[in-house]
């Protein structure tokens, strides 16, 4: 990926879409110092890496009215925990996308007489900041069960995690469900896929991460895939996954 220009940055927040409300966006990611110099230093201080955090701060332009906006939804998880996802330049599957389990820690609005209403947040993570893609675009309505495209993510390795964020943006119909799992297999026909992960069963706007046990898995290929049932449904949702 060549240099770019911050055009289509993509930040979801539990279930809210945080797009089209934010112009700035920063992710940060650090690992505490901790000194382990001894005589046998030469003279030299030694470090070694403690505890790690990350952390996602925004702002935008404030809007209120039901939970897909951001003074609602910034309200409803002040102080709680939930996926946030990234992706710098957009979320087309295969995309590069950061996600995590954080905290909404800080939400702040309004501004200055006769200046757009703004706000800003931050939330700091409560799990690993996992590099990975996009499994699924927001923008891609889905009104029937189906398989998204495989990804070769590799292997995970025991000790590492397989990671997976769900943003279910919209539900409409009568009584939708939507139930959405993560698949592996070890060749790109899935011919004898494996459930890794299974979120639980989605009806309206939230959000979900989940991770696997530690153990390894060595299969290579990985896809979500979702069941919709009820009358007329329709979904809009993200996923993004990836190892850590």
């Amino acid at each position: 990926m060549a240099f770019l220009t911050f055009t289509n940055v993509r930040l979801l927040a539990v279930g809210c879409d945080l797009t089209g409300a934010s112009n700035k966006a920063e992710l940060s990611a650090e690992v505490e110092e901790k000194d382990k110099t001894t005589y046998g230093s030469q003279g030299w201080k030694e470090v070694m890496g403690g505890l790690g955090s990350a952390e996602i701060s925004a702002e935008g332009l404030w809007e209120a009215g039901d939970l897909s906006r951001v003074d609602d939804a910034s309200w409803a998880q002040l102080g709680g925990t939930g996926p946030w996802s990234i992706g710098p330049v957009g979320a087309s599957v295969g995309d590069l996308a950061y996600l995590t389990n954080a905290m909404r820690s800080e939400y702040g609005a309004m501004g200055t007489v006769g200046d757009v209403a703004p706000w800003k947040g931050k939330a700091a993570s409560t799990w690993p900041l996992v590099r990975g893609q996009w499994a699924h675009n927001p923008a891609t309505a889905r009104t029937a069960s189906g398989t998204g495209p495989g990804a070769t993510l590799g292997p995970v390795a025991a000790g590492q995690r397989l990671y997976a964020s769900l943003h279910v943006l919209s539900a409409a119909g009568t009584t939708p469900t939507l139930d959405v799992v993560i698949e592996s297999d070890d060749a790109a026909g899935f011919s004898s896929a494996t459930t890794q992960l299974t979120f639980p069963q989605a009806t309206t706007i939230s959000g979900q991460i989940l991770r696997s046990s530690g153990g390894a898995i060595t299969d290579t290929w990985f896809r979500p895939k979702w069941t919709i049932t009820g009358t007329s449904p329709s979904f809009l949702f993200a996923i993004a996954y990836g190892i850590r």
